[in-house]
């Protein structure tokens, strides 16, 4: 019984292009290649099976946030047999991460992995919190799933790629230096 990822990339960037960003974040050139394509790269060689949400899947909400978009990828998939939530700016991680969280996901309602201490993504949810995912709406995400069938199990790894997002110009500087570097907790490479 293996989880479906979602995918949330329907959000603005809104933050990026302010940072002086000239297109979508998810787009933005990383090492030659879009940053979501880094993304889905580590969710093929998982193997698990996958849901992109794009912003003609929440167009017609007319609330829009990340709740929405949980939501959105979620009711796509109801069959799944649980769910690992995965912004698409987080082009480091590491395919290791999803199956960590995917094999804790068996003993656990909600995983959340960590880095440093530091809570990340992809947050895993059972098939148990698929109603209260698929209610979500607007911006506020899943923190009220993980209240109501929590606590989460906290899982440390070893993958700066489960909290850097690159919602900044800077942060995407950051991670292509620690791509050239080679830095083994930061992602795969093409």
């Amino acid at each position: 019984m293996t989880p479906t990822v979602v995918v949330l990339a329907a959000g603005s960037g809104s933050r990026f292009r302010s940072s002086g960003g000239d297109t979508g974040k998810l787009q933005a050139l990383l090492n030659g290649h879009a940053v979501l394509d880094h993304v889905l790269k580590a969710v093929r060689a998982s193997g698990l099976p996958w849901q992109v949400v794009n912003p003609a899947d929440t167009a017609h909400h007319t609330e829009q946030g990340m709740g929405t978009s949980i939501a959105t990828g979620v009711t796509a998939t109801p069959d799944a047999h649980g769910w690992l939530i995965l912004p698409g700016d987080l082009p480091l991680i590491q395919t290791n991460t999803l199956l960590a969280v995917t094999q804790a996901l068996r003993d656990h309602a909600v995983v959340v992995p960590t880095y440093h201490g530091e809570n990340g993504h992809p947050v895993g949810f059972a098939a148990s919190c698929g109603p209260d995912l698929m209610a979500l709406r607007g911006d506020q995400g899943a923190r009220s799933v993980v209240r109501r069938h929590g606590p989460p199990h906290a899982l440390p790894c070893k993958d700066i790629g489960c909290v850097h997002d690159v919602d900044t110009t800077d942060r995407l500087r950051q991670a292509e230096d620690w791509l050239r570097q080679g830095r083994p907790d930061a992602g795969i490479d093409f």
